[in-house]
């Protein structure tokens, strides 16, 4: 049977040629770590959109060592991978049963924000949990829209206040799942980055309304990162954790991308985990992040 895991193993493929088959295959066949193969190590690891500081780090723990060779670089890399990820935190999405949960999805445009909130809110429906979509990407009448026809789909509730102050939306979303009881509010926001202050002082009033009104509610702030963005998705990453106290990312559109290597780059420089992967178009192709099962998949 077609398993989860080959499906993984076909959405990280060009990842897993850019980040492991070009580095192994170049690097595998020398007979020691000279400057020369470590530089060429550092140049194709940072092609691989793992960031220039992590490649750096990583060929720079080869150097002047004889106990590791370039034969040993797959497993080298497989350890070093898994440690990184491990060290950014839990992947677990937090829940808590019986309670309102509140998350606050964050992106630029375009990242797939309102399609990961439709996909997210058809996961907790079937769940038989009660789901509200607080749109508050208010100024983009396509937003909203996306988030009505995600709605639809998910079988979700939605509080929709075309041109309104997104942070009063969100005001009167928790509001109505309070006296409605609802178990899970998502929040979808603007992402316009081209004013930064803006959108700054926008994410920042909305979490205060949070804080404000249900503060214990708050389980995730999560940022949206679309996969083929590679090392711009870590710029995004620093801007949102300005704005918000991010807790986690969603890799969307990691199916067809070579740039999934992005998730070691943040978890490493900002200490973020990848909760939620999206691995294809349909409703149920949101899945949990596993480090183990990805490293696997990019190493198989």
């Amino acid at each position: 049977m077609f398993n989860f895991f080959d499906k993984l193993k076909t959405t990280v493929s060009k990842t897993a040629q850019a980040l492991v088959g070009n580095v192994v295959n170049n690097i595998a066949q020398e007979e020691e770590f000279s400057d020369f193969v470590l530089d060429d190590m550092e140049d194709l690891l940072i092609s691989a959109d793992l960031g220039v500081n992590y490649s750096a780090e990583l060929t720079d723990k080869l150097r002047n060592q004889s106990r590791i060779k370039p034969s040993q670089i797959k497993e080298f890399l497989q350890d070093e991978f898994l440690k990184t990820l491990d060290n950014a935190g839990s992947t677990e999405l937090n829940f808590k049963e019986n309670e309102l949960n509140i998350y606050f999805i964050t992106g630029v445009n375009g990242a797939g924000k309102t399609t990961l909130i439709g996909k997210l809110a058809y996961r907790f429906k079937q769940q038989g949990l009660k789901v509200l979509i607080a749109a508050g990407d208010t100024f983009r009448a396509a937003a909203e829209e996306q988030a009505e026809i995600w709605s639809k789909r998910s079988g979700a509730d939605i509080l929709r206040k075309d041109k309104a102050d997104p942070a009063s939306v969100i005001y009167e979303s928790i509001q109505k799942a309070k006296n409605e009881k609802y178990d899970v509010i998502l929040v979808d926001t603007a992402g316009r980055l081209q004013n930064k202050f803006n959108l700054m002082e926008e994410l920042a009033k909305i979490k205060t309304v949070i804080d404000k009104n249900a503060p214990e509610a708050l389980r995730e702030s999560i940022l949206v990162i679309d996969a083929n963005t590679g090392q711009n998705g870590l710029q995004q990453a620093k801007v949102f954790k300005e704005c918000v106290n991010l807790t986690a990312v969603a890799l969307t559109k990691l199916d067809g991308s070579a740039k999934g290597a992005i998730v070691l780059a943040i978890a490493k420089e900002l200490a973020l985990p990848v909760k939620l992967v999206g691995v294809g178009e349909k409703m149920e192709d949101l899945k949990d992040f596993e480090p183990k099962e990805f490293i696997q998949a990019i190493f198989a």
